[in-house]
């Protein structure tokens, strides 16, 4: 869709009476407006849809971090949103007649508010059209199907099955165990292909009641649109049977955390594949892209593990890597080349998790490469056997994390000082709401002992 016109025959063509207008926060939560269609219309053609520009400087509690201008977090200035008509779709798990639109949020004179998530993208993105070069991802996103948790002082368990009874043991890849949960995947996979959503396979991943889900390869800016999509449908086709879903990064202690594992490759104008020769060797380039990966990793953790919780999900001999080595089909290493031909070759960022925003994550990936190959940085010699007993370079903990990004003066000069200002902020915001709690393991094991 081209505009106005086309937007208006596609939401009489599907009796769309309500469009949501959504603005992705730092954290992905999906903020904006919703519009009766006539007034969504109204909105394409006269530019006239505003939002305070604090949807950016939201925590992930609902408090507002605030600015490091004061002036300016208190007039909270609106922002422009553009709705980009491409992405408009159906949104079937929301009922009859609503349709979903990604916008972009804008300065009253038209500049791009350079702090939104889509943009940093773009950003990105424009670097590799810059050489000629496009870029090639393919999500895959772990998520539990849970119990209903209403008192978050108690642990997250299994929800029931089919069967009557809850998973209590693992089942990686059991088929059989995938089919308990068959009313809740088929009621996703319905509102994915009504969405337009480039669903791939799903498996019952090692956890209870653990699934992923892979996403078909393709453009950076739509696939990340459509993880956040698939996200809230996920949510809604749980809770209408009777469950619940989380893609927090760790949400039980003893179970597998859940990621967000992110295949990248580069083809040129062409379409011609970047990373192997017509020999079926890696590339020059090739190998300085992992060279960047394993440098700059360290550097953004933030943008792949965004909450406190994130760190307890990377840790050795947890299910995820916790190391910047490289292999051939290795899933110990945090990066591995999967098996497949030349046409085929790409790297796998196992670091980020299902928790990371699927903007940032993907820009922060794709960034880290393009620096390897502008700078020409060698990748380490592949790694064998068991990477989990590699040294680890990366931060242990958010406050580490946070403080190395800071400082990534690379990153920092491509991403931008908007950027930065604003998701550092509501980042050391929610590290500093995070460490005035007092928590059941202190009181466990301090409160009479110490």
């Amino acid at each position: 869709m081209n505009g106005t016109n086309d937007s208006r025959d596609w939401l009489a063509a599907h009796g769309v009476s309500e469009v949501e207008c959504l603005v992705p926060d730092m954290n992905g939560v999906l903020r904006g407006k919703a519009l009766p269609a006539a007034k969504f219309l109204k909105a394409i053609e006269d530019r006239a849809l505003y939002l305070p520009s604090s949807a950016f400087l939201v925590s992930i509690d609902g408090r507002y971090s605030g600015s490091v201008d004061e002036g300016f977090a208190y007039q909270d200035p609106d922002m422009r949103m553009v709705p980009d008509v491409a992405t408009l779709c159906l949104a079937p798990g929301g009922g009859p007649g609503k349709a979903y639109v990604f916008a972009d949020a804008f300065h009253m004179d038209d500049r791009p508010w350079m702090a939104s998530p889509r943009h940093v993208l773009r950003a990105v993105l424009d670097l590799y059209r810059q050489r000629g070069w496009r870029a090639v991802v393919a999500p895959e996103l772990e998520f539990y199907l849970t119990a209903p948790n209403p008192d978050p002082d108690r642990p997250v368990t299994a929800p029931v099955g089919r069967n009557g009874r809850s998973e209590s043991v693992q089942h990686p890849y059991d088929m059989a165990a995938l089919e308990q949960f068959e009313p809740v995947i088929r009621r996703l996979y319905d509102y994915a292909a009504a969405a337009g959503l480039p669903l791939d396979t799903l498996i019952h991943e090692s956890g209870t009641a653990q699934l992923e889900i892979n996403f078909l390869h393709g453009d950076a800016l739509p696939l990340a649109d459509k993880v956040l999509l698939f996200k809230r449908m996920t949510r809604q086709a749980a809770q209408e049977g009777g469950m619940q879903a989380t893609f927090m990064a760790k949400p039980i202690a003893a179970q597998a955390g859940s990621s967000m594992h992110l295949h990248m490759s580069v083809v040129d104008e062409a379409g011609n594949a970047l990373f192997a020769g017509r020999d079926g060797a890696d590339t020059e380039m090739f190998g300085h892209f992992i060279g960047g990966l394993q440098k700059y990793i360290p550097e953004v953790m933030p943008l792949f593990a965004p909450n406190v919780n994130s760190f307890r999900r990377i840790r050795p001999n947890h299910s995820a890597p916790a190391n910047i080595e490289w292999s051939h089909d290795n899933r110990s290493c945090g990066l591995r080349v999967p098996a497949g031909g030349p046409t085929a070759r790409r790297v796998e960022n196992r670091l980020p998790g299902a928790d990371a925003n699927p903007y940032l994550a993907i820009a922060g990936s794709l960034l880290c490469g393009y620096l390897g190959v502008e700078e020409k940085i060698a990748r380490s010699t592949e790694a064998s056997g068991n990477a989990y007993r590699s040294r680890s370079t990366l931060p242990k903990t958010m406050e580490e994390a946070l403080d190395r990004f800071a400082a990534c003066d690379p990153v920092r000069a491509v991403l931008g000082e908007d950027f930065f200002q604003t998701y550092l902020r509501v980042k050391s915001v929610e590290l500093d709401l995070f460490q005035s709690i007092v928590t059941s393991w202190e009181r466990d094991h301090l409160l009479l002992k110490v």
